[in-house]
C-alpha cells in the first residue's frame, strides 16, 4: 500500500513547514477578481472626483467673478455717488442710478446697502424681476399654518438672516464671500464688499449669482455614464465569479458527492483539470487523491487476498495435524511429531498476525507525525550499537562504516518508519549469512547537482549467497521468502523487504537489491541499497 505522505525542508528538532506565500501571490483568479473589483471602484471614484472637482471650480470661479465685478461697481459708486467733506457719505440716488446704468446681467442680483444696513437698491426691483412662487392655499381665521408654509416661512427667516448677516460683517470693512442658501432653497454664490471713501465705509454692495445647483444636476447627469458602467462591471465580475469560480466548485462538489455515494474509484472532469488557474489545480489535485484512493483500495483489496491465502496455509496444515492427532497412539513419535507441527504452525501464525499488523498499521503511522530532519549517520549508529549490544557468539556482527565527513548527513522524514526500515535490512542480511559472517552498513553521499543538494545512500551489504537474478525485484513482493536450507519452515513472514520499500518510497526515496560479486563473477553476497534526498538541517 503506497503511502501519498508529502514531505519538506527539515528543521532540527521541529515539523517541517512550506514556504510562507504572500496573499495573492501566484493566484490568478485573485488577481482578477481584485482587478474588477478595483476597476469597478476605479469607475465610481473618478465619476465622484470630477464631480467634486467641478462643483468646486464652479463655485470658485462664480465667486472670483462676482468679486472683480463687485470691484468694479464698488470704485464706480465711490467715484460717483460720494458726497461730503470731510465727512463723506454715499448719495442713495445716484448709486441706484450707477447700479441702473452699468447694470448686471440677469443670472445675477445687486444689492445696495448704506452704513446702516438699511437697503437702498436693488436690480432685481429696479429692472422689475420677481421671485415667482406658487401662493399658499387660502386660510380662514384661526387656522394655523400648514407643515409646508411653516417650512417656507422658516427657510425664509433662515436666508434673510444669513444675508445679514454678511451685511454686517461687510459693514466692517471685510470683504465676504460665501456660498448660503437662497429664500427659495437653493444655493447662491454671494460676496459683499465694502463701499470705503479711505477708510470710511459708506455701504455695502451684495452681488449674488444662482444657478448653482441647476447646473450642478445637469453634470450630476453626465455622472450617470460612470455609475452604469460601474454597475455594469459589477455585474460582469460577479457573472465572471459565477462562472469561473462558483459554478465549477459546485461541480467539483457533486463529483466529489457522486465518488462518495456511487462508491466509485475515481473522478474525472477533463474541461476543469485544463485550466491553467487555481480551479484547474484543485480539480488535478482531486482527481489526482481519488485515483490515489483507488491505488490504494486495490492494493488493500490484494493484501487481504494475500493474507487470507498466508493465513489458510498454516490453519490447513494445523486442521490436519489435529485431524491425525485424534487418530495417533498415545506417547506415540507420530503423535509427537504432530505436536512439533502443531507448535510450529502456531509459531507461524503468530508471527503472519504481528507482521501483518506492523505492515497495516505503517500508513497510518507515517500519515499521523509530522515530517522532521533526521540525522542518518546518528540514528545508523543508534541501531548499529544496538546489535553490538544484543549479540550472541553463533549470531553474524554488523559493522557500520561511515565517510569522512559523516557528520550532518540529514534526510527528511520521521526516524520511527527509517529505524524500522534499517531494522528490517539488517535483520534480512543477518539471517542469510553465516554464524561468523558480518553484515556491513555502508553510509555515503553522492555529488550535489544543480540545486546543491545531493542524494544520501546507505549499503546493506551480507556474504550470504545473494538473491537469485530473476528474484532481484521478487524479493520486494508481500510474503515472498526464499530462506537457506536448515533454517525453520515459517520462521519469516516475507513482509520485512516489503515494507522497508513502501516507507523509502514514502519519504522520495528509492530501494534496490543487487548482488556484490568478485573478480571472477562470483557471488559475494546480496546488496541493499536505500537512496534518500538530502535535506539541509
Amino acid at each position: 500500500m503506497a503511502s501519498a505522505t508529502a514531505t519538506g525542508n527539515p528543521e532540527t528538532d521541529r515539523p517541517l513547514t512550506g514556504r510562507v506565500r504572500l496573499p495573492l501571490a501566484g493566484s490568478r483568479l485573485g488577481r482578477l477578481i481584485l482587478l474588477l473589483n478595483i476597476l469597478g471602484l476605479v469607475v465610481l471614484i473618478a465619476g465622484a472626483l470630477i464631480m467634486n472637482e467641478f462643483t468646486r471650480g464652479l463655485v470658485e470661479a462664480r465667486l472670483d467673478s462676482l468679486s472683480t465685478q463687485g470691484q468694479l461697481l464698488s470704485y464706480a459708486i465711490v467715484n460717483a455717488a460720494t458726497e461730503g467733506d470731510p465727512e463723506p457719505s454715499m448719495n442713495p440716488e445716484l448709486g441706484r442710478k450707477i447700479l441702473t446704468l452699468l447694470g448686471v446681467p440677469p443670472s445675477e442680483r445687486a444689492r445696495l446697502y448704506d452704513a446702516d444696513g438699511h437697503l437702498i437698491a436693488d436690480t432685481d426691483l429696479i429692472a422689475d424681476r420677481v421671485l415667482q412662487r406658487n401662493l399658499p392655499a387660502v386660510r380662514t381665521p384661526g387656522n394655523p399654518l400648514s407643515e409646508s408654509e411653516t417650512a417656507v416661512s422658516a427657510r425664509e427667516a433662515k436666508a434673510h438672516g444669513a444675508e445679514m448677516a454678511e451685511v454686517q460683517a461687510a459693514l466692517k470693512g471685510v470683504k465676504v464671500s460665501q456660498v448660503r442658501e437662497s429664500e427659495s432653497g437653493g444655493r447662491l454664490v454671494s460676496v459683499s464688499i465694502p463701499i470705503q471713501h479711505v477708510q470710511r465705509v459708506l455701504g455695502v454692495l451684495m452681488l449674488e449669482a444662482g444657478g448653482v445647483d441647476a447646473i450642478v444636476a445637469a453634470q450630476r447627469r453626465t455622472l450617470t455614464p460612470f455609475i452604469i458602467i460601474a454597475v455594469l462591471v459589477t455585474l460582469v465580475s460577479s457573472i465572471l465569479l459565477d462562472q469561473l469560480v462558483a459554478r465549477p466548485v459546485l461541480r467539483l462538489a457533486r463529483a466529489a458527492d457522486s465518488v462518495r455515494l456511487s462508491r466509485a474509484r475515481a473522478m474525472s472532469l477533463p474541461d476543469l483539470a485544463g485550466r491553467d488557474d487555481e480551479v484547474g489545480d484543485l480539480t488535478r489535485s482531486l482527481e489526482s487523491m481519488t485515483q490515489t484512493q483507488s491505488a490504494r483500495l486495490d492494493a488493500i483489496e490484494r493484501f487481504a487476498a494475500d493474507v487470507a491465502h498466508e493465513i489458510k496455509n498454516p490453519l490447513t496444515s494445523i486442521r490436519s495435524a489435529v485431524e491425525t492427532l485424534e487418530m495417533a497412539p498415545a506417547a506415540s513419535p507420530v503423535r509427537d511429531r504432530l505436536i512439533g507441527i502443531l507448535k510450529s504452525d502456531v509459531r507461524r501464525m503468530d508471527r503472519l498476525i504481528t507482521d501483518i499488523s506492523n505492515a497495516s498499521r505503517v500508513d497510518a503511522e507515517l500519515s499521523r507525525e509530522a515530517p522532521r530532519g533526521v540525522e542518518l549517520d546518528r540514528l545508523l549508529s543508534d541501531i548499529v550499537a544496538t546489535y553490538a549490544a544484543e549479540l550472541h557468539p553463533d549470531e553474524p556482527s554488523v559493522r557500520l562504516i561511515l565517510p569522512a565527513d559523516s557528520a550532518g548527513l540529514w534526510v527528511s522524514g520521521r526516524e520511527t518508519p527509517f529505524g524500522q526500515v534499517f531494522r528490517n535490512l539488517i535483520d534480512n542480511a543477518r539471517s542469510f549469512s553465516p554464524r561468523d559472517g558480518e553484515v556491513r552498513v555502508t553510509l555515503s553521499r553522492t555529488a550535489p547537482d544543480k540545486t546543491g543538494r545531493g542524494r544520501i545512500v546507505v549499503f546493506v551489504d551480507d556474504d550470504g549467497p545473494g538473491v537469485p537474478t530473476d528474484n532481484l525485484e521478487t524479493v520486494f513482493q508481500r510474503f515472498y521468502t526464499s530462506r537457506p536450507r536448515g533454517q525453520a519452515f515459517g520462521s519469516h513472514s516475507g513482509l520485512g523487504l516489503s515494507i522497508a520499500r513502501q516507507i523509502v518510497e514514502a519519504h522520495g526515496g528509492v530501494i534496490r537489491a543487487i548482488n556484490r560479486e568478485g573478480d571472477q563473477g562470483q557471488v559475494l553476497g546480496a546488496r541493499f541499497s536505500v537512496d534518500l534526498p538530502e535535506v539541509r538541517a
